[in-house]
């Protein structure tokens, strides 16, 4: 048995608290504080869970949601090509971009894959950063979310203004593309202005240009827009489904559909462009302009429903943004970029106890520190109890009720009988949500979890060394005493500043918002701060972990959902509306 020689006196209660908790190995070589360091992330971003990626995600202009994912090695010497991709109707920004299925994962995260396809393409395209927007309309339909807004063809082309400038290095070049509804965002970038930008350089409809109107010069703008560089590309993909019946009805009308649409513009683009056809299998292809313009349409002899098959089980999203794709057609040419279903990985059998592991901490960096416990947490060496979430009930004063689901505890690396609390930055705190499918608490959730929380100690601040890897140990240790006798589970709170989300994160940039570690009388030690910058880490700050799901009324939502949603974020924000509902 080794005791700890911390850089603080410790109390005689607390070095025997240490001393019996703790079973301490001979401190062993630690991790290489020299190993080369990852580039930063680009700015207003935090490393994913998956690939190293970079993402980004914020609501902007009324009721868009919009997720940016950046290549690993991001450099901004380089060109960028930026993906704009356009949900379909009733599928998220996670659906959209996919993920392996498992357990009860819904079907929509296995249809399209629009991540998996952008790195398959990544592999492919050399020299050129692809980075990937995905947006979300409000209520999941972009035809719905253009009815309510008059003004939405200009909101439609801000966001994409907007998205292509929070890019560093020179301006990116931009792909225009989506699957279902979500040409309806396509066709309000048309119809924002009388030309397409120069920017712009392919546009892609896959099962997707069901609103394309003559009468709106669609196709004058299209084929001017072509016509005014050798590098331009147009995709459409569709599928004749004149005949195709779900449960004994037509599912489209007798006038709708993707292959009527397509006809349309395949009679304005020939009047002015020569097309020429070919046939591989089921699906007839027409070109023009030598290939820069690609009309795909599957003949689907068996009348069977190809809708997002087009697009995730052929291969759809590789083709339109390629000059073509050998594969187009299936089978999946992407599995190995598929990511993970979100979720906490079984804990390993060779993970380290919680004290071993922060007991080596000690001679990292602050970043190489942070990198570690992500790691950890990340293979899922975290105590059993954290993974029983607790559910916390509340209520509005218009009889509105909401259900959260919490960790009992805070973050912590270890098992059971051997864990240690253990801080970290916003960022990869974030990382770490998204990767169990979680989100960081709101001020008014960190509230009514001490409302809630069974177990409330007083705070025991301390003062000295507050950034060091002995005042984690120490501090954790006053926290064990303070819940002895209560079973591993109980809802615990009042021991940690949260790391919670805020609207406030937007007043300025690279900031931490901190809130709560309650006293007695239920009223917080920290108010609601982002006075320390986001790289800034102390004993004193704990992350509680939320379900993204939350139940609105008895229905299943998506916590960031009602957060943005006026008519029902009151319960779970004191802040209005919530823009910034990650880092």
């Amino acid at each position: 048995m080794r005791t700890l020689a911390p850089a603080v006196a410790l109390p005689a209660a607390i070095l025997a608290a240490l001393a019996g908790s703790f079973d301490l190995p001979a401190p062993g070589p630690a991790p290489p504080r020299l190993a080369p360091a990852r580039p930063a992330p680009a700015p207003g971003s935090y490393r994913g869970p998956w690939f190293g990626e970079q993402i980004r995600e914020r609501w902007i202009e009324p009721g868009v949601r919009v997720r940016v994912n950046l290549p690993a090695a991001f450099d901004p010497g380089r060109p960028t090509w930026l993906v704009v991709y356009a949900t379909p109707n009733g599928s998220t920004i996670e659906q959209t971009l996919g993920c392996r299925p498992a357990g009860d994962t819904d079907w929509r995260f296995d249809i399209q894959h629009v991540a998996a396809q952008v790195r398959r393409l990544r592999e492919v395209t050399l020299g050129v950063n692809v980075a990937l927007a995905v947006v979300e309309a409000e209520g999941l339909s972009w035809p719905a979310w253009r009815r309510r807004h008059p003004d939405g063809a200009a909101v439609v082309r801000r966001v994409v203004e907007t998205v292509r400038g929070w890019l560093p290095g020179p301006p990116a070049r931009v792909a225009l593309t989506g699957h279902s509804g979500g040409g309806s965002f396509l066709f309000g970038f048309l119809d924002a202005a009388d030309a397409v930008p120069d920017w712009v350089d392919t546009v892609a409809f896959l099962d997707a240009n069901y609103s394309y109107r003559d009468a709106d010069r669609h196709g004058d703008k299209l084929i001017a827009w072509l016509r005014g560089g050798a590098g331009r590309r147009f995709v459409v993909i569709a599928y004749d489904d004149r005949r195709v019946m779900l449960d004994g009805k037509p599912v489209v009308g007798p006038t709708g559909g993707t292959f009527r649409a397509t006809r349309r513009m395949l009679a304005r683009f020939a009047a002015d462009l020569p097309l020429a056809e070919t046939r591989r299998g089921d699906i007839v292809t027409r070109t023009g302009l030598g290939g820069r313009v690609r009309f795909h349409v599957h003949t689907n002899p068996g009348n069977r429903i190809l809708h997002t098959a087009l697009v995730g089980e052929m291969n759809g999203l590789l083709e339109a943004l390629t000059p073509g794709w050998d594969n187009f057609g299936g089978p999946r040419d992407y599995s190995a970029w598929v990511q993970p279903a979100a979720g906490i990985p079984p804990r390993p059998a060779d993970a380290p106890g919680g004290a071993a592991f922060v007991y080596r901490l000690a001679g990292l960096s602050p970043a190489q520190r942070d990198d570690a416990i992500a790691r950890e947490l990340l293979r899922g060496n975290i105590p059993d109890f954290l993974r029983a979430f607790h559910p916390v009930t509340i209520r509005s004063a218009d009889s509105r009720v909401a259900v959260v689901e919490v960790m009992p505890d805070y973050l912590a690396v270890g098992s059971d009988a051997d864990f240690v609390r253990v801080p970290l930055t916003p960022r990869t705190a974030q990382r770490v949500a998204d990767a169990f499918g979680c989100n960081l608490p709101t001020r008014k959730v960190v509230d009514e979890v001490y409302r809630t929380a069974a177990v409330r100690p007083h705070p025991r601040p301390l003062t000295a060394d507050r950034e060091s890897v002995e005042s984690f140990l120490l501090h954790d240790a006053f926290i064990r005493l303070f819940v002895e006798g209560h079973p591993p589970g109980s809802l615990v709170a009042g021991v940690k500043k949260d790391v919670v989300v805020s609207n406030r994160l937007d007043e300025k940039p690279n900031r931490v918002a901190i809130y709560g570690w309650h006293t007695l009388d239920g009223k917080p030690i920290q108010p609601l701060s982002i006075v320390h910058w986001d790289g800034y880490v102390d004993y004193s700050h704990g992350v509680r972990l939320m379900r993204r799901e939350v139940r609105v009324d008895g229905k299943r939502r998506d916590v960031r959902h009602v957060l943005h949603d006026a008519a029902v974020c009151g319960l779970l924000s004191d802040e209005g509306p919530v823009r910034r509902s990650s880092y």
